[in-house]
């Protein structure tokens, strides 16, 4: 059997913010569709930004919603990653357009990488592999 990820669905603060970066990040991500739904206290929205083949589900947050998660060490999704082409070029549109990118990490691995906050608060992974060879790239110590 074999599996790939259609979507990630993410509640954000910003809908438009979460848009912003995912569109900067990827030029081919756009908006496909959304909607706005009654809940009691308000209204939420949501909306899928991504290609036809894949997409992130961002929904905004409810209202009176507050959080005190504090990554890595409650329950919940830490970062997504994503494998580009291009991590330079990656990284130049998000800094180009007032995002700080982390520390861009060349291992030994056969991997680069870096990882960016958004202004939602929410971290993204961005890393390319610099070999084919599937073992190469699925080493994580020498």
């Amino acid at each position: 059997m074999s599996c790939r990820l259609e979507h990630a669905n993410i509640t954000v603060k910003d809908m438009d913010e979460g848009v912003r970066f995912l569109t900067t990040a990827f030029p081919d991500f756009q908006p496909r569709g959304g909607n706005t739904v009654e809940i009691e206290g308000g209204q939420k929205r949501w909306l899928h930004v991504g290609t036809d083949e894949t997409y992130i589900a961002l929904e905004s947050i409810t209202p009176t919603t507050e959080s005190d998660r504090k990554p890595y060490r409650d329950l919940g999704i830490n970062h997504i990653g994503f494998v580009v082409d291009d991590l330079e070029g990656v990284i130049s549109r998000l800094e180009d357009a007032g995002y700080e990118t982390g520390d861009l990490a060349e291992e030994i691995y056969y991997r680069k990488r870096t990882y960016v906050f958004d202004g939602n608060g929410v971290e993204w992974e961005f890393v390319q592999y610099l070999t084919d060879d599937v073992e190469k790239a699925n080493v994580y110590q020498i």
